[in-house]
């Protein structure tokens, strides 16, 4: 046998395996533009002050132009405000915090403006009666599933559901203690808006999944807010062990 009949009969070697990547090595997302719809609204207000506080560029949308520049001026730290289709166009990120009952028409009306746009989905189906609060189930499974249907160009997540907006709006709160569960079909995306979490003093993005768990995630708002008031409280959520 040759020595080039030996080398052809040789086991290939197995390449190496390449390292796993870090989870909490996160991009860069201090130059994105963050566009809040609802950034009127409680919620959607607290954000954007965190966010904007943080040295983010905040837009914050609402169905009237004006309403939304009286806010962002209110909310300082260079936030603007602009009506939502516009808010949404100049925006790289776009975090959806309208109230649910909207939430399907303004999505359907934004669907142009929000063609490729990385979109963050905080909307949580509520009912409320005597007894409290309650999670609904829309047809689609979730808020967010919903939202992914009606934007089938945009990529659609889920995050920033268990936060207080008492606590976000708070200036006198330096940190907001709390972690963000961040669900989505693609870990490019969740990546992205975990590092958007990070940004906000105290607060941690951690991936819980793609969006077909993201109705339990809403659902678990109705359990804190039974936990506030019982205990007068703006109770978050921390993951142990990550």
């Amino acid at each position: 046998m040759t020595s080039t009949d030996s080398a052809q009969n040789a086991p290939a070697e197995t390449p190496a395996k390449a390292p796993a990547k870090d989870p909490w090595e996160l991009p860069d997302v201090s130059g994105l533009v963050v566009g809040v719809l609802g950034g009127t609204g409680d919620q959607g207000r607290g954000l954007a002050y965190r966010l904007a506080r943080a040295g983010q560029k905040v837009i914050i949308g609402s169905r009237a132009a004006e309403r939304a520049r009286t806010a962002a001026e209110e909310l300082g730290h260079g936030v603007e405000g602009a009506e939502n289709a516009e808010c949404a166009r100049r925006s790289d990120i776009v975090i959806v915090a309208v109230p649910w009952d909207g939430h399907g028409k303004t999505l359907e009306a934004l669907r142009e403006e929000l063609r490729g746009k990385l979109v963050v989905d905080c909307v949580n189906p509520l009912g409320f009666d005597k007894k409290g609060a309650y999670a609904l189930k829309p047809e689609e499974g979730s808020a967010a599933e919903q939202a992914a249907a009606l934007l089938p160009d945009s990529r659609v997540t889920a995050a920033f559901h268990h936060l207080s907006a008492v606590l976000l709006q708070d200036p006198a709160i330096e940190e907001i203690d709390t972690d963000v569960m961040v669900l989505g079909e693609s870990r490019a995306d969740t990546d992205v808006v975990q590092a958007l979490a990070a940004r906000i003093p105290g607060m941690r993005g951690v991936f819980a999944g793609r969006l077909r768990n993201a109705h339990q995630v809403e659902s678990l708002v109705a359990n804190l807010i039974s936990v506030n008031r019982r205990y007068k409280a703006h109770a978050g959520l921390r993951v142990t062990d990550v």
